[in-house]
């Protein structure tokens, strides 16, 4: 080991020690924490904030890192490790102190505020708080752009390090053109599908039972990974042995809270595929949020809607549904459940216009941070740009602008990383077809066999690859978002109706 990189240890274990402790609070006051915990637990996460802020800047740390960013004896793990230390140190340099613990103390309420909004349905009571997120957002991307680039553009590489403005708007630009008539062409082909049985009366704790068996299926070890409800599905971890997901459940809607087991189980199942050598280090999670999502979206839609995914699971969950679905067919339900019906909810879409969806939030982000656009202004904007693009009109604020949690976090710049996601899974599942009989092995249960080629090609890395040589190494081939318009293709020309 480089003897200077041996220095870093002490920051590398308090890094280990107050990151760990925040993502608890996280997971805490999203899970399980009382109402009335929130101001004084956000004071303490404020100050975990800025002890992490402290103790990158710390003059022997700085010196440290400086000295080792153009270091040649450095292990693969060890350059990336320096590389992600460097990006934050210069991300923290550009922030006053002050202003940095004010902000994380704003974005430690602001998730309970907007809860509360949504549950009311309310924007002007959460709109003074996202004015302010946004407002302390811009002005610290500003800070850090240093006029060498736009801010949006700051934010965007938070998430997906190299995906500017300019190339994700060719990336949108695509999908605007060819997704709207593919989705109409389903609507077509789908005439007369019936999915009225998705949306009787299915109780809670059988919905629990079965998500439970689902996330077991998929192998999720309860030894390793806990389950929990929340207002919005996530996933989160402290190391490759914790990993940690919620769900939310609707007695009216099982198919909300069974895909979305297995969307955050696809996050889940990337975690614990960390290699232990990074867990518990900077570098030890996934590559990018646009890879981590190509994993949740493979899982949820690439496996989890094709029909042999469903043949050794369908009939445990008739076991504990037999008045609501005995007597329907797996070829109805499949039918159901891909059935592509524009509707206001992202987490509730169907394959081909979710990234519709995503389209329609990175508008408004750009709008938000280009100046073309104010907070107070955002309800009516989403409503009408939810119209042109996916031809409805939310009813509501908490069917429409408050909807998503991300904003009230400060993760302006993440919501491109989903669609990219979409791509990246298409790209990949399409090697993995060509190494793997993926249909056989679902239909014989066989899905650790399938995780375990995407352990070795995508999970065991973590963060040590950028995502574009990740890419590269494991489909052979440069990100081209053709194979996700291809993949979405060939799935609505095999729609046809129920048997």
């Amino acid at each position: 080991m480089n003897q200077l990189y041996k220095k870093l240890t002490p920051y590398l274990e308090q890094w280990r020690m107050l990151q760990t402790s925040l993502t608890l609070f996280e997971w805490d006051l999203e899970t399980m924490a009382p109402e009335s915990s929130i101001e004084r637990t956000a004071s303490v996460m404020e100050l975990l904030q800025d002890g992490l802020r402290k103790a990158i800047l710390k003059p022997e740390t700085k010196r440290t890192i400086e000295a080792l960013k153009d270091a040649s004896d450095l292990s693969p793990a060890e350059a990336a490790i320096v590389r992600e230390l460097v990006r934050e140190m210069e991300k923290m340099e550009a922030i006053p102190s002050e202003e940095y613990r004010e902000y994380a103390n704003l974005q430690a309420s602001a998730a309970s505020i907007w809860a509360e909004a949504k549950k009311k349905n309310d924007f002007s009571s959460f709109a003074p708080t996202l004015e302010k997120v946004v407002d302390m957002t811009r002005r610290f991307a500003e800070k850090r752009a240093k006029g060498k680039k736009s801010p949006y553009d700051v934010l965007l590489e938070d998430y997906e390090k190299g995906f500017t403005e300019e190339k994700l708007d060719s990336f949108f630009e695509k999908l605007e053109k060819e997704l709207p008539p593919l989705v109409q062409e389903a609507q077509k082909a789908q005439a007369g599908i019936d999915d009225s049985f998705l949306h009787q009366k299915f109780p809670v704790s059988k919905q629990r039972e079965f998500n439970k068996y689902l996330a077991e299926y998929m192998g999720l070890d309860s030894k390793r990974v806990a389950m929990a409800e929340s207002a919005h599905p996530f996933t989160t971890n402290l190391h490759c042995d914790d990993v940690r997901i919620t769900t939310h459940y609707y007695e009216d809607l099982p198919a909300s809270a069974i895909f979305s087991t297995i969307h955050e189980g696809g996050h889940a199942l990337y975690e614990l595929g960390v290699s232990e050598k990074l867990t518990l280090t900077p570098v030890g999670m996934g590559a990018s949020c646009g890879m981590h999502e190509s994993q949740s979206r493979f899982y949820e839609n690439m496996l989890g809607r094709r029909k042999e995914f469903w043949i050794p699971l369908y009939g445990k969950l008739q076991e504990l549904f037999p008045e609501q679905l005995g007597n329907i067919s797996l070829d109805r339900f499949l039918a159901a459940v891909n059935l592509v019906k524009p509707g206001p909810v992202r987490i509730e879409s169907d394959e081909l216009t979710y990234s519709l969806h995503i389209l329609v939030r990175y508008r408004l982000e750009k709008e938000l941070f280009n100046g073309d656009l104010s907070v107070k202004e955002l309800p009516e904007r989403w409503d009408s740009l939810y119209e042109k693009y996916l031809g409805i009109r939310p009813k509501d604020a908490a069917e429409g602008v408050l909807q998503d949690i991300h904003w009230a976090q400060g993760s302006f710049g993440y919501f491109p990383s989903y669609a990219l996601g979409n791509a990246f899974a298409a790209q990949i599942g399409k090697k993995m077809e060509e190494e793997l009989p993926v249909g056989e092995l679902l239909s014989e249960g066989k899905l650790s066999e399938i995780t375990a080629w995407l352990r070795e090609k995508i999970h065991r890395f973590g963060a040590v690859k950028p995502v574009s040589e990740l890419l590269k190494d494991a489909t052979g081939e440069e990100f081209c978002p053709d194979y996700y318009l291809d993949y979405l293709k060939d799935k609505v020309r095999a729609i046809s109706q129920p048997v």
